[in-house]
């Protein structure tokens, strides 16, 4: 929590020095262009790259396999979007690597050197403290109600 609450007080600072000293170097005019300009290609950027991994995601289920590193790369594609639309230098920096198909990659392959999947109840072949568990592959799990004919 403590590192969360100072990214939110020093990357405002940060943008606020660099801005001022851009502003200085070049105007404040040109200035404003930079970060609007960014802000509209990186719009560009999101749609384009969203939609392709949108088609990836539907190629994987097609397949019947888990899109699970492109909903990752979706992850990505959203915060980088917040971070381009967010007024500022280097926040765009962050923005563009999480849009960009080879930094946004390696963003998500280091996110998942890091996480650790923990499997418990109610999640993947756990029932949740229902039923029992077997390894039976002829067992179909499922939910039945009884409906009389009256």
């Amino acid at each position: 929590m403590p590192t969360l609450l100072i990214a939110f007080v020093t990357v405002p600072l940060i943008e606020l020095f660099l801005l001022i000293e851009v502003g200085s170097a070049i105007g404040a005019l040109p200035t404003i262009g930079i970060c609007l300009l960014t802000a509209m290609m990186g719009t560009g950027l999101l749609r384009q790259q969203g939609l392709q991994t949108l088609g990836r995601a539907r190629n994987n289920l097609d397949q019947g396999t888990l899109p699970a590193i492109e909903l990752l790369e979706a992850v990505a594609l959203v915060i980088g979007g917040v971070l381009l639309l967010t007024p500022g230098l280097v926040t765009d920096v962050f923005g563009f690597a999480c849009l960009l198909p080879a930094s946004r990659h390696f963003l998500v392959r280091l996110a998942l050197s890091r996480l650790e999947v923990r499997i418990g109840p109610g999640g993947p072949g756990g029932h949740g403290g229902r039923g029992r568990e077997t390894d039976d592959p002829h067992v179909i799990e499922g939910d039945y109600e009884r409906r009389d004919n009256d």
